[in-house]
């Protein structure tokens, strides 16, 4: 493949496998960049699963619609939209509509044209119906069967050339006179590094689609610069600089860099408690009826309303964890035997890994457990109205609580998790200068984009807008591929 005549693809999580896989579909060749040791990103570890509405997975009954997706989309945007101008809140509701919009066929082009298993379909949070979608028992979690089908699919492929342990440094912008074949176009530098020092710089021309994920991990960067009062929680992020500066350098604009969302739910490893990485406890376990309890056993929130909002209730009625160097809080995430059977998939991988355990309700030390689950049970039943809210219980079966009631806890803490902001993108996934006219020949999709999500994102929209932006911006650098 010669180097000239590919489109570089940076980054190998979901966005940029869905971009390649686009491109490919047309016969043109990909060069996909990826700085770590092995493909797949964040989007390998997701783990509730993808939103779509309404497909055929979903229970017909529930009445699930494009414009009720919309509905709790824009409702979890919040103040980000609400309070732009009118040019920039078109632009953001443009965003959301397509990813609204193109939900199903995604799901449906998964199911259907990768082979992955999406017909377990779970209400997470924020959600006013159920349309979070993985794979039934025995599978695998959804970003790893969706990321692997496509791997497995593009390795087969001899227009597609993965080069891992690849770093880009440098976007570059071609100016006239520079290199007269060149002029106009975009490239980047990579840094090759290879085992035993010897590191190799090499430029790759072409058009370019950054798919390179948020800055959750950036400690010490983008996130210490924009949010330095989430100094000191742990996250479900490996250690890794953002790359929006990259763009920023070539004239893209940026939004909502300080919309940074905080997951309620990361397990506190009883093995390494002051671990700064920590395993997603998934929002499925909520989906399904699990609930989150305070040092005492109590519950204190609707577990399934916005993140946003669980972890602010976290933060304000759970103890802080005052036995590491980080900031946790005191919270047990509890589900009984039905919820338990319904996250199976999960909860095996939980336990075999020791961050839940199976025990009885009697052998907990939280005081007010019993008391506290008798009452959920009783709203569960519909004996009564829940105090804090909450109206969908998964598959909670727990009745009649006794000492010896079987449950599944482990303690959770909130997480940073992901970056809402990043490079300005309009509906063609083409990224945006300051003036909002599109870059030529440079196209972003997934976390390193911003705007979509304003105040808060959705559980299962990440995968989604990875989906449906990476197939936009592959379809969009065919047609320049072509054109060019």
């Amino acid at each position: 493949m010669s180097p000239e005549q590919a489109v570089v693809v940076i980054g190998s999580g979901l966005a940029g496998l869905c971009a390649t896989t686009q491109l490919i579909a047309h016969r043109i060749p990909v060069i996909m960049l990826e700085r770590a040791a092995k493909p797949g990103g964040n989007s390998i570890k997701a783990s509730s699963g993808i939103n779509g509405a309404p497909t055929r997975f979903q229970p017909a009954l529930q009445h699930d619609t494009t414009d009720l997706f919309l509905a709790d989309t824009l409702s979890s945007a919040g103040g980000r939209l609400t309070s732009s101008v009118a040019e920039e809140r078109a632009r953001r509701e443009k965003l959301i509509n397509t990813l609204v919009t193109s939900s199903a066929e995604a799901v449906h082009w998964l199911a259907d044209e990768q082979g992955v298993d999406l017909s377990t379909v779970t209400q997470l949070g924020g959600h006013s119906r159920a349309r979070t979608h993985r794979g039934g028992a025995g599978q695998k979690p959804p970003g790893f069967a969706i990321v692997s089908a496509l791997l497995e699919s593009l390795d087969r492929e001899p227009l597609f050339q993965l080069r891992t342990n690849a770093k880009v440094t440098r976007v570059i912008q071609v100016q006239e006179g520079q290199h007269d074949e060149k002029e106009g176009m975009l490239g980047v530098e990579v840094d090759a590094g290879q085992e035993g020092g010897d590191n190799r710089t090499e430029t790759l021309y072409g058009p370019l689609v950054f798919a390179t994920g948020g800055f959750a991990g950036d400690t010490h960067g983008l996130l210490e610069k924009y949010r330095p009062d989430l100094a000191g929680i742990p996250s479900t992020n490996d250690a890794r600089e953002g790359t929006q500066p990259l763009l920023e350098a070539v004239g893209a604009a940026v939004v909502d860099m300080d919309q940074v969302q905080v997951h309620p739910t990361g397990f506190v490893d009883a093995k390494d408690p002051a671990a700064l990485v920590k395993f997603l406890a998934a929002e499925a376990l909520r989906g399904e009826g699990g609930i989150l309890l305070d040092g005492r056993g109590g519950r204190f929130v609707d577990e399934l309303t916005t993140r946003e909002k669980v972890t602010a209730a976290v933060m304000a009625s759970a103890s802080p964890l005052e036995d590491t160097s980080l900031r946790q809080w005191d919270v047990t995430l509890l589900m009984d035997e039905g919820a338990a059977a319904a996250a199976k998939t999960h909860l095996d991988f939980y336990l075999w890994k020791g961050l839940m355990r199976k025990t009885t309700v009697g052998e907990l030390a939280l005081p007010l457990v019993r008391n506290t689950l008798q009452g959920y049970a009783d709203v569960v039943s519909g004996k009564k109205p829940d105090v804090f809210g909450r109206t969908s219980f998964g598959n909670w079966t727990l009745k009649d609580v006794g000492s010896d009631s079987v449950v599944y806890v482990g303690q959770v803490t909130p997480v940073v998790h992901f970056t809402m902001g990043g490079v300005v993108i309009n509906e063609y996934s083409q990224v945006l200068d300051k003036d909002g006219a599109p870059i030529q020949g440079l196209w972003a999709a997934g976390e390193i984009t911003g705007g979509l999500h304003g105040q808060n994102r959705l559980g299962g929209s990440s995968l989604l807008e990875c989906v449906v932006f990476g197939r936009i911006a592959g379809e969009n650098a065919a047609a320049f591929h072509r054109e060019h």
